[in-house]
């Protein structure tokens, strides 16, 4: 589980049924050990053809390398079902290959664990998932305060999960054998964590909650890209002047064509740190750059030409065509800016806002899995017309993207605070 599978931060509030922690049996390699990894379309189809015959759901993992790579292609493929056993499948050499494992995987349930970083990579390679069951977003909804893998197996399975490859670069070959031991692992258990996890859910009450949710991760498209990403670049809110900006906004930009040219992630070619020193100092020479922290080394001075020709861009951009200090707001102003933007709507918040948070402690459940934050900010800054009927609140929060569980829990109280702001 590559990125964020060892995500340890608090998600919510701690539920009565979460018990202190208690001593876990090592898990350190897989029951079976560790299977060999698939290269050719021969050694897919057969791997295809063991799935396809097996029952129930299938464990889906992979492993990508962002700290290494500019793609978020996977580098390795993990697979588990009863039955079939735990499959790794390396899909750069063949992708095409992989037809009969796609094929055997369109159907039957995935579980994965924080389905949003692995679900885009393996639709980037063809495969396609029709049923979901998301076993991180399951802890969230069950409001444990730690999610990520090891923990969740070892609240409920009892295991120990060995951890620590997953920030490793994984487009290396040939892998390490520790490092498939850890992948082989990552699937290992997660079809008896869903298990046991479902059955929590439904003891909760849960379980159609879930469904929901799982379904909504399917059906979400993907995000568009965000604007003026360049201004995302360390230590930027030190520079105020709009030349230098420009100047950052070039460095970057050239950067950015160079890490995914060559494939290798951003801050490889070309630390932020680096950026933002060259665009203060605005060196006009190869000697001035190659002076400068960073640029003196021998790959840099290779590369000198492609930074010195993004400053002189930025020195010769008209005034009109300078970036402004602060990006321009995209959507609703920050809720702090409120009061003297949309005073109604200010006041709708400081009303709804704690109203939520009471209803997501009630329920055990992270105040973002209630209902998203920006679903709450879009429905005060708009309101609805008054009286503030349950009916018209939940056509607002449909419209937003709320599931029906959400709106279940949530319209009545919020169109009665609606109400009570127009009057109070």
């Amino acid at each position: 589980m590559s990125d964020g599978d060892g995500d340890d931060r608090s998600t919510g509030p701690q539920p009565d049924q979460e018990p202190e922690e208690e001593p876990t049996t090592p898990l350190l390699a897989p029951a079976e050990g560790v299977p060999p990894v698939l290269v050719t379309a021969t050694e897919f189809a057969a791997a295809a053809e063991a799935i396809a015959a097996a029952d129930g759901p299938i464990a889906v993992d992979t492993e990508r390398a962002s700290g290494y790579r500019y793609s978020q292609r996977a580098y390795l493929i993990q697979i588990r079902r009863a039955g079939a056993g735990t499959f790794l499948l390396d899909p750069i050499e063949d992708p095409a290959g992989l037809a009969p494992v796609i094929a055997a995987l369109d159907g039957p349930e995935w579980v994965l664990h924080a389905a949003d970083q692995d679900l885009p990579c393996l639709r980037e390679v063809g495969f396609v998932c029709r049923e979901l069951y998301d076993t991180e977003l399951a802890g969230r909804l069950l409001g444990l305060s730690r999610v990520n893998l090891a923990a969740m197996v070892a609240q409920f399975l009892g295991l120990g999960l060995v951890k620590g490859h997953g920030a490793a670069d994984w487009s290396r070959r040939p892998l390490p054998a520790d490092w498939l031991n850890y992948a082989a692992l990552d699937v290992e258990v997660l079809i008896e964590l869903r298990d046991a996890m479902d059955a929590a859910l439904v003891e909760a009450g849960k379980d159609r909650w879930a469904r929901e949710e799982f379904q909504f991760v399917l059906d979400r498209p993907p995000a568009p890209p965000r604007p003026d990403r360049w201004r995302k670049t360390s230590n930027i809110h030190t520079i105020k002047n709009t030349r230098t900006l420009a100047a950052v906004r070039e460095l970057w930009t050239a950067r950015e064509e160079v890490a995914q040219r060559r494939d290798v992630a951003p801050g490889r070619v070309l630390p932020d740190s680096a950026i933002v020193t060259a665009a203060t100092a605005n060196p006009a020479t190869h000697a001035e750059l190659t002076r400068l922290p960073v640029f003196g080394g021998p790959r840099q001075r290779r590369q000198a030409r492609i930074w010195l020709g993004a400053l002189e861009r930025a020195r010769d951009l008209p005034d009109a065509e300078l970036p402004p200090r602060k990006s321009p707001t995209i959507g609703l102003p920050p809720i702090n800016r409120w009061d003297q933007r949309n005073p109604e709507a200010a006041a709708r918040a400081a009303r709804a806002r704690p109203v939520i948070k009471e209803i997501a402690e009630a329920n055990a459940l992270p105040v973002e899995n209630l209902l998203a934050p920006d679903v709450v900010r879009q429905l005060c800054w708009e309101g609805v017309d008054l009286p503030a009927s349950p009916e018209a609140v939940d056509a607002r929060l449909a419209a937003e993207g709320a599931r029906p569980w959400q709106r279940d829990l949530t319209v009545d109280a919020l169109a009665a605070t609606l109400n009570e702001v127009e009057t109070g």
